[in-house]
């Protein structure tokens, strides 16, 4: 499942105590296999005007001793029957989300009747409905705990059964979906205003990916033939106003699983494969077997609504979605532990995928940027836990970046270590010997080491929390022509966690002649010890070095550089993401010089002044992404107290105005070299795009006569909605004049299309000058909907981009206020806009008091266990031992 979002002490005299009602957790070493496994499900969901019913039948199978123990939330039990006798309540026990049979025989067969009702279901969780009015629909979110919403079940990873499915509705509702091949459908005789349609999955698949929908939806419709010769119907299903907007998914599809066929030779086992636009979910998309259903913001595209960061984001989770098949479907999780097995290695697998659709250097730019602003703070913080947790009380809680993006590096580690063919060797092994199963992280590095048995030893990968700090030197000696480099590893020590181990951390390295610049030397060196000396021989010059090259594992690089080093790398290194990376480094050395030694910035600006007009020409993407600045929320991550907001952003703008005016000269002759031209959808087109509007943004900044004039010029000329966006986030940033106007004719221009009003809504929200009376406001538009994730993330998460704005009374009053609302009707969105907060105390008063009061507030108003558990890890305060 997709979801595209801290190392201070605290006094202990200041943590509350834990709520009397806080909920026990769940731990893995207290795992059990369950005792009985179901063979077949077969359900029949009949859908009202005010309800639905929900007829299932379970063959069950004991594996070992003990009761029967079914999971349900919010259902009201109407009949049950076992083996065709009809259980009294005397006969078992419904108490706590739980029912409990006890001795029952070694084979059952339990027939369950429930009424739920999705219609009033605002958690988006289990079968819900979607919209309102005409425009409603039926859908089903099940991971992690949905489906105890539907019907009592064993609702765990690790019982995999057949599910045939019957749905029933109103002809109202002419799409009627479920997960597998579709075996029969027609109207209902004795009623002719209903009809239904049956499925049936011949997967073994846990009830955590069963989905279904009902619905008026229009399909696009395509084919794919695979590798082994199956004819796969492709149906993509939307709203009629935005079928036209799913042709970039499509093909995304179609590339995915071409691309799973060559680099994993893995084909697709179904007849038809499914995807679903949904505009209210929760998450970005979800991997049901055959059915998968989507958030619209991640499969509807086209140039004219969609922006080129959001179309490329399409094709990655269109493709991660449909990696999940064989990692997370085909073989999926023991237990909710083990959440990194599926989600690490299928990131690890969509970004492969997008480097090859893009420029590769980009790609991991992207990717490691995520990571640094939000894994690194993750890491750093009271929210701090490893790739596998040893607990939780509400899984949706560690839907995070440390288990998704965490869990995908340390795969990419793997794979680096082992080299290409040994990798494939070892992911074939997976395939093979687990298909079908439900499995655990050992279970994959088993299968990884038949070519290398080291791979083992990155277990405690998965086991040790925290980011770990590699520092080093190097020295050479002329006489032996000899080069040493010395590195270290340290991990802080998170609480509640044994003190942390080395880790095997692979560095990669290359040497660079200082005259000639090119590469005297290169190699991949595994530091698995806290300190380690490695010699490079032959060497006729002192060097310079070039390490974790393509950001070869997640830790931070304290290494003995001096500025004239990293420029000299900005100029001559041919690994494009580490171009970036020293550029990172000399800005981080500007801004935080009691983070490491204080650069001078003229020797920064001088290198991008020499690198920028070359490389422009060379590689637009990659150019604008060497102007990066780290934003504010990543520069607050390294600061571990007295954080300061508005020194923050006035030193981190007031590199940005000087960047800006070093390179004044060359912002005119760059914008005139990338004009604006008809749409194509290419990596160069993408490029030049990324970098006009960076050269825009900065042509503002510098006051260069007439960058107003080109921005209106570009919004009004622009042939997509990457050049019209990026002229109006210019406009609004930088209050050029008439940029009211401007945004009162987009929202004019697009106002029946949500997903750009989104972005009118997020472009306000995470304005320079933003403050709480804006968001107020649009909080309060006629527009603006509670029941949208969407729609709240385009003001609440988009505001949070500005600290100066948040991390004030009136700004926490506003945040908290909405936590407060969304936790009784949307707990898991509150839940995970409350981890925004998580690195308040390390605050400078008195915001810091501030805002511990804020959250002390929270803890008394709320009551979800998903907000409770975020609570006490942002407190620091410990939950109960189940």
């Amino acid at each position: 499942m997709s979801t595209a979002e801290n190392d201070a002490q605290i006094i202990n005299a200041e943590m509350p105590d834990v709520p009397l009602h806080a909920p026990n957790k769940i731990n893995l070493k207290d795992y059990q296999k369950p005792s009985f496994d179901v063979e077949t499900v077969s359900l029949d969901i009949k859908l009202f005007e005010d309800h639905a019913q929900v007829d299932s039948i379970l063959k069950m199978v004991r594996q070992s001793a003990g009761d029967i123990v079914l999971f349900g939330e919010d259902l009201e039990l109407l009949a049950l029957t076992m083996n065709g006798e009809a259980l009294t309540a005397e006969r078992y026990e419904q108490s706590a989300g739980k029912l409990t049979i006890s001795d029952a025989p070694d084979e059952v067969t339990l027939a369950i009747q429930v009424r739920i009702c999705p219609q009033t279901n605002t958690a988006l969780e289990g079968f819900y409905m979607a919209g309102s009015g005409d425009d409603r629909m039926f859908v089903t979110q099940c991971e992690p705990e949905g489906f105890r919403k539907i019907t009592f079940y064993p609702d765990r990873p690790d019982v995999l059964a057949i599910f045939t499915t019957r749905l029933e509705a109103d002809k109202r509702y002419p799409t009627l979906l479920a997960n597998g091949n579709l075996v029969e459908a027609g109207d209902m005789i004795d009623a002719p205003n209903r009809h239904y349609a049956i499925w049936h999955d011949p997967t073994n698949k846990p009830s955590y990916l069963f989905a279904c929908v009902v619905a008026d939806l229009d399909v696009l419709t395509d084919s794919y033939t695979t590798s082994e010769g199956r004819e796969v119907l492709l149906e993509v299903y939307a709203k009629s106003a935005d079928i036209d907007k799913c042709d970039v998914g499509m093909q995304a599809l179609k590339d995915s699983m071409q691309w799973d066929e060559v680099n994993y030779g893995r084909a697709y086992d179904l007849d038809r494969y499914m995807i679903v636009a949904v505009s209210q979910f929760n998450m970005g998309a979800m991997e049901n077997k055959g059915l998968n259903i989507f958030n619209t913001a991640c499969v509807l595209s086209s140039p004219e609504t969609t922006t080129d960061t959001r179309s490329f984001s399409v094709k990655a989770i269109i493709a991660h979605e449909y990696f999940h098949n064989w990692t997370g479907n085909r073989i999926t999780c023991r237990d909710w532990f083990q959440l990194c097995l599926k989600e690490g290695f299928t990131v690890y697998r969509d970004q492969s995928f997008s480097a090859d659709q893009q420029s590769s250097a980009v790609q991991r730019i992207d990717d490691v940027a995520t990571l640094r602003a939000h894994q690194f703070a993750e890491d750093a913080g009271p929210l701090a836990h490893p790739v596998r947790p040893e607990s939780f009380v509400e899984i949706n809680n560690f839907y995070t970046t440390t288990v998704y993006e965490k869990g995908a590096e340390i795969v990419r580690m793997i794979a680096n270590t082992l080299g290409a063919d040994h990798f494939r060797k070892g992911t074939d092994e997976y395939f093979r010997r687990y298909d079908g199963q439900a499995v655990t992280v050992e279970d994959f590095l088993s299968a990884l080491s038949i070519t290398n048995s080291k791979v083992e030893d990155f277990i405690d990968w998965y086991r040790q929390p925290g980011t770990p700090v590699v520092s080093g030197h190097q020295d050479y000696d002329s006489a032996t022509q000899t080069l040493t480099i010395t590195l270290s590893q340290q991990t802080r020590h998170v609480s509640g966690f044994d003190a942390p181990k080395p880790l095997p951390i692979p560095v990669a390295t290359a040497l660079f002649d200082k005259e000639s610049g090119k590469i005297m030397a290169e190699r991949m060196l595994l530091l698995d010890q806290a300190t380690q000396t490695f010699t490079f021989e032959g060497i006729s010059a002192a060097p310079v070095v070039s390490l974790l090259r393509d950001f070869s594992a997640p830790v931070q690089l304290n290494y003995d550089y001096q500025d004239e080093d990293l420029a000299f790398l900005l100029k001559h290194e041919t690994n494009g993401f580490n171009r970036w990376q020293v550029t990172q480094m000399l800005v981080n050395r500007i801004l935080l010089p009691n983070q490491g030694t204080k650069s001078d910035p003229d020797v920064y600006l001088a290198a991008l002044a020499q690198t920028l007009p070359v490389l422009a020409s060379e590689d637009a993407m990659l150019a604008a992404r060497l102007l990066d600045i780290p934003s504010a929320q990543e520069l607050a991550a390294a600061i571990l107290k007295d954080y300061d907001p508005e020194l923050v952003k006035a030193q981190r703008e007031g590199l940005y105005q000087q960047l800006a005016e070093a390179l004044k000269d060359q912002w005119e002759v760059l914008y005139k070299q990338l004009p604006l031209q008809s749409y194509e959808d290419s990596a160069e087109a993408r490029g030049t795009r990324a970098l006009r509007n960076v050269v825009l943004d900065m042509a503002l900044t510098a006051n260069v006569e007439g960058a107003g004039e080109w921005a209106q010029q570009q919004y009004d000329n622009a042939s997509c909605m990457t050049e019209r966006f990026g002229a109006l986030k210019a406009m609004v940033n930088h209050q050029v004049v008439n940029a009211d106007e401007y945004l009162a004719e987009f929202y004019e221009r697009f106002q029946a299309d949500d997903l750009v009003i989104d972005l009118w809504f997020s472009v306000q929200a995470s304005a320079d000058n933003v403050n709480a009376d804006v968001i107020k406001s649009l909080l309060e538009h006629v527009d603006f909907d509670w029941n949208t994730p969407n729609r709240v993330r385009s003001v609440i998460s988009a505001f949070t981009s500005q600290p100066t704005a948040l991390w004030t009374q009136e700004g926490l009053d506003i945040y908290t206020d909405v936590i407060k609302k969304l936790d009784d009707s949307n707990p898991m969105i509150a839940s995970r806009l409350l981890q925004v907060l998580a690195r308040w105390n390390t605050l400078a008063e008195p915001r810091r008091q501030m805002a511990h009061v804020q959250l002390l507030d929270v803890q008394q108003q709320v009551s979800s266990k998903h907000v409770h558990e975020s609570l006490n890890s942002v407190l620091g305060t410990a939950t109960e031992e189940g």
